[in-house]
């Protein structure tokens, strides 16, 4: 027995082989693995599917379709905006056909516009000034007196506004009205 004890076989203080690598291959398939599970969970769980691509696309679409009529609507508005346009100072000094009084009528009398139109007024206001502040002071003039009270004014405003809108070529007063208004008895 003591050949057998002396075999390098039964002997338990030699070192064994080391084991033919299937720890480390394991490792790497464990590796592989977890990566292609993580880029599938990251496929499914992140990436947008084709129902939400095209929602969020027409959501796009829609939002700047819409800020495109709004800035079409407000460049409109602008357009339509209303201005004042000053059509002159009046101081009308006349004598009613019912009184012997002379009587002091001083407006200073502004119409309105819109923005598309203010050149074309300012031009055409040029052209025919001594027409309209002739036919304006006419109209108050040949006004009664009860008339020219502060608050009969808007017969006398719907006066001016067709005298106005008469002479010129087309309507481009949508209205007027007195900055001032006095009346005054002499």
């Amino acid at each position: 027995m003591a050949d057998e004890a002396a075999t390098p076989e039964n002997d338990e203080t030699t070192p064994s082989a080391p084991a033919s690598g299937g720890g480390g291959r394991g490792l790497i398939i464990a590796f592989v693995a977890i990566v292609v599970l993580l880029e599938t969970g990251m496929f499914f769980f992140l990436v947008p599917s084709a129902d939400e691509v095209s929602a969020l696309a027409e959501a796009k679409l829609i939002k700047s379709v819409q800020e495109g009529e709004a800035a079409a609507e407000e460049q409109a508005s602008d357009e339509n905006s209303v201005r004042e346009f000053k059509l002159g100072l009046y101081g009308e000094t006349f004598s009613p056909i019912d009184t012997e009084r002379s009587y002091r009528v001083e407006i200073d009398l502004y119409g309105l516009v819109r923005k598309k139109n203010l050149d074309k007024m300012q031009s055409e206001f040029g052209n025919k000034e001594g027409r309209l502040r002739h036919a304006i002071r006419m109209k108050i003039r040949n006004s009664a007196l009860e008339e020219l009270n502060e608050n009969n004014l808007g017969l006398l405003e719907r006066r001016i506004l067709t005298t106005c809108n008469h002479l010129l070529e087309d309507d481009l007063l949508l209205g007027v009205g007195f900055k001032s208004y006095q009346l005054i008895e002499q």
